[in-house]
């Protein structure tokens, strides 16, 4: 095998610490031919649909890719901004602050960049970018705030695979959670907060979180019980008791059992039950995208009202809130410690009198 080197390595060159973020990915355009290319990358990978290949190779290929592209097109047309995708520029916003933030502490010692696991830009071209500018250690943040093998051991599965093909591997540091993070439920408690203050408070505090289906919960996955932890923290910490909040999954796909209770069924059945406001609030989603805009702020809106309720209001993922930016940034600072930089004066030196040319 022939191990990818880096063309701009001198002995002289100073290390540099590197921070990774990472969030899921977006076509590159609302477009029907970007949407195909989005989504065979995205359903192809074995830990997002766990179904033995060849078969799942048939109904993609034959199926899927030639149906779901045109109507995923529509959606996310609904959704481009000026700026593009939701999930693109909200990730961009959050890597900008983070970068600022660990300079202040850092310096220049810091490298950090962003990613998406499928789509652009690639995890590769950005580790390739990172390594080629001294990255000798490398801290890989997804951002899922939950644990789950389609999301964040994905992640892994892909960085891993990068670093194989490296002839120099730097030190590698990969947060896998953070549900439970104390600095994470603040920031999240803060922001239902303040809606409130703006808005007041509704009958119903539902928590959203993406499923799953329910197999991969029995075969071992913990998301289930992670998201089900971050309801807990942050409605103790809202002082809110069991009746005054709900949790609930969403964007199921296919026709298997996925994690219930469903956000649709339950918006539907509220009304009936005497619950005629409700706040959605999506702690799993650490920016904006499709499936908080258009389907939990404007679809799940078009349920509950339908179905006689008579307010709907959905809470905006963190963002690049302040306060969110500050909670990573803690977390980002915990896993960095130990770590230290080499000037590469010494080794270039040594280098030299061994009879290296740069």
């Amino acid at each position: 095998m022939k191990y990818k080197g880096s063309p701009t390595f001198t002995h002289g060159q100073a290390d540099k610490i590197g921070v990774l973020i990472t969030n899921l990915g977006t076509p590159d355009a609302p477009q029907k031919g970007a949407l195909k290319r989005y989504l065979k990358e995205f359903l192809s990978d074995p830990r997002v649909v766990e179904i033995p290949r060849i078969l799942w190779w048939m109904i993609l290929n034959l199926v899927i890719l030639n149906i779901r592209p045109k109507r995923s097109a529509k959606s996310y047309a609904t959704v481009w901004t000026d700026r593009g995708s939701p999930l693109l520029f909200h990730t961009q916003d959050q890597a900008k602050a983070l970068r600022e933030n660990l300079q202040k502490t850092y310096g220049d010692n810091v490298v950090l960049e962003f990613a998406m696991r499928y789509g652009s830009p690639s995890i590769h071209s950005v580790m390739d970018s990172m390594l080629q500018k001294g990255v000798r250690k490398l801290l890989v943040l997804p951002l899922y705030p939950q644990y789950c093998a389609s999301t964040t051991a994905s992640t892994f599965d892909m960085v891993a695979k990068d670093l194989s093909q490296r002839r120099w591997m730097p030190e590698l540091r990969f947060i896998m959670h953070y549900h439970d993070d104390p600095h994470y439920i603040q920031a999240v408690a803060d922001s239902i907060r303040a809606h409130w203050q703006t808005n007041g408070r509704a009958d119903k505090l539902i928590f959203s979180y993406h499923g799953i289906p329910k197999r991969y919960l029995t075969n071992g996955d913990p998301y289930h019980c992670e998201c089900y932890k971050t309801s807990r923290l942050v409605a103790e910490n809202l002082g809110l008791n069991k009746g005054q909040h709900f949790t609930s999954f969403q964007s199921r796909f296919g026709r298997e059992e996925w994690l219930q209770p469903y956000t649709e069924q339950t918006l539907k059945a509220f009304p009936a039950q005497g619950i005629k406001s409700v706040q959605i609030v999506c702690p799993g989603f650490s920016a904006d995208c499709l499936e908080t805009i258009e389907e939990i702020a404007e679809e799940n809106r078009e349920y509950f009202m339908h179905a006689g309720g008579e307010s709907y209001e959905y809470i905006a993922a963190l963002n690049a809130q302040p306060g969110h930016i500050a909670a990573l940034t803690s977390l980002l600072a915990a896993n960095l410690q130990g770590w230290s930089v080499d000037s590469g004066e010494q080794r270039s030196a040594l280098a030299k009198t061994l009879g290296a040319e740069h």
